[in-house]
C-alpha cells in the first residue's frame, strides 16, 4: 500500500525545530477534555448497544546511535456524541515530556519531547485508552430537517475544498447538477445524494489513494473516494459534510438544522452496507474531519498523522507506531497503522 496520506510520518532533519504558538496542558489520566461547545449532539437520534473496548496506541524507538532534540507525536480519540474516551493508562518512561493539543476542535495529539536517546537505548511511550461507542439509529422524524441557510463560522471549513475533495472542480460541479431536484424535502435531497454516488461509483479496493475528482472519471473507488465524492457533491448543494475515520475504514457525515435552527450530523455508509442517517459501527471514532491545519504545517492535512523528528543523529533510528484493541468480547485484534485504515 502506498497512501502516504495516512502513514505516521518519520522525518529526520538537522534543521533546529520550531516552538508551536499554541498552549499545552500536561496530559494526565482521565477523561479527555470536551471540545468547544459548537459541537451538536445528536440529542434527536438514538444511540443504543453501547460498546467497550480498550485500544492501546503509542510508539517505540530504537537507536544505534545518539539521538537529540527529539519530538513526536502520537494522535488519541476524543469523545463524540456516540463515544466517550478515558485514557486508563499511559507508559511514560522518566524523562520525557508529553503535553496536549487539540487540533481545530477535532483531533487530540499527545505532543512527546525527548531530549537525549542513548545508543542501543529502547524507548516505548503508550497510551490505553477505554472507548464507550454507540450505535447510531436514524430520526423518526425527518421531513423537518433542512439544509442550513447560513452556515456557521465553524462550519465553513466543511463547505469548500479540502484535500483530495476538489468541490469546485468543474467535472464535480457539473456531475452534482440536478441531483435532488425532485426531493420531498431535505432530508430526501441529500438522501438521493447518497443513492446516487452509490449507483454510479462502483466500489473497487485501491491500493492507492485516489480523490473525488478520480472517483468520478474512473466510476469506482473504495470507501475513501466514495466518501469524498458524497462529500463533495454534498458541498456543492449547500450540506456541510466531513470524513468520519475509524480503524479500517471511513464514512461520511451531513449537517442539517431542526425547526428551532439546532444542528445536527448524521452518518451514511457509503461504501457497504446501505445505511443512511443511522451508522452500526462499533469502531472508535479516531478522527472527524479532512482539512486540518496542523501548527507548524502549511499544508492543509486530510489526516492528521502521527509524526517523529529528530534534530541530530549518527544513525538513522527504528521507530514504529502502534494501535492495537487489547480488549474486546471476541478476543484481541491488532490495527496496525495502516496508510488507507482499510
Amino acid at each position: 500500500m502506498n497512501r502516504s496520506a495516512f502513514l505516521p510520518t518519520l522525518a529526520l532533519t538537522t534543521l533546529l525545530l520550531l516552538s508551536h504558538p499554541f498552549s499545552t496542558a500536561s496530559a494526565q489520566v482521565g477523561t479527555i477534555p470536551q471540545r468547544p461547545t459548537h459541537q451538536q449532539s445528536l440529542d434527536n437520534i438514538g444511540l443504543e448497544n453501547p460498546h467497550n473496548q480498550q485500544w492501546e496506541i503509542g510508539m517505540t524507538i530504537k537507536s544505534p546511535g545518539v539521538l537529540t532534540g527529539v519530538s513526536g507525536t502520537i494522535t488519541l480519540p476524543l469523545d463524540w456524541p456516540e463515544q466517550k474516551v478515558t485514557i486508563i493508562k499511559q507508559e511514560v518512561p522518566n524523562g520525557i515530556k508529553v503535553q496536549s493539543r487539540i487540533i481545530g476542535s477535532d483531533v487530540k495529539q499527545m505532543l512527546i519531547t525527548i531530549a537525549r536517546v542513548n545508543p542501543t537505548q529502547e524507548l516505548r511511550i503508550s497510551f490505553t485508552v477505554e472507548v464507550e461507542r454507540w450505535s447510531i439509529t436514524a430520526p423518526q422524524q425527518t421531513h423537518e430537517l433542512k439544509i442550513p441557510a447560513l452556515v456557521a463560522p465553524e462550519l465553513r471549513k466543511y463547505m469548500g475544498v479540502s484535500p483530495s475533495i476538489e468541490t469546485t472542480n468543474p467535472l464535480i460541479v457539473k456531475a452534482a447538477t440536478g441531483i435532488g431536484a425532485t426531493a420531498k424535502n431535505d432530508w430526501q435531497h441529500v438522501e438521493m445524494i447518497y443513492d446516487w454516488v452509490r449507483k454510479n461509483i462502483r466500489y473497487e479496493f485501491d491500493k492507492e489513494l485516489q480523490d473525488a475528482l478520480t472517483a468520478l472519471r474512473r466510476g469506482k473507488g473504495d470507501c475513501e473516494e466514495l466518501t469524498s465524492l458524497f462529500i463533495a457533491i454534498c458541498r456543492n448543494h449547500g450540506i456541510p459534510a466531513r470524513s468520519v475515520w475509524i480503524p479500517g475504514h471511513c464514512y461520511p457525515e451531513f449537517y442539517l438544522v431542526d425547526r428551532g435552527g439546532n444542528g445536527y450530523w448524521f452518518p451514511a455508509q457509503v461504501a457497504g452496507t446501505r445505511s443512511f442517517g443511522s451508522m452500526p459501527e462499533r469502531r472508535p471514532v479516531l478522527q472527524k474531519g479532512d482539512n486540518f491545519r496542523i501548527p507548524g504545517n502549511p499544508r492543509p492535512q486530510r489526516y492528521v498523522a502521527e509524526t517523529f523528528k529528530a534534530t541530530r543523529y549518527s544513525q538513522p533510528p527504528t521507530v514504529q507506531f502502534f494501535r492495537r484493541q487489547v480488549t474486546a468480547p471476541s478476543g484481541n485484534s491488532d490495527d496496525p497503522f495502516a496508510p488507507v485504515l482499510k
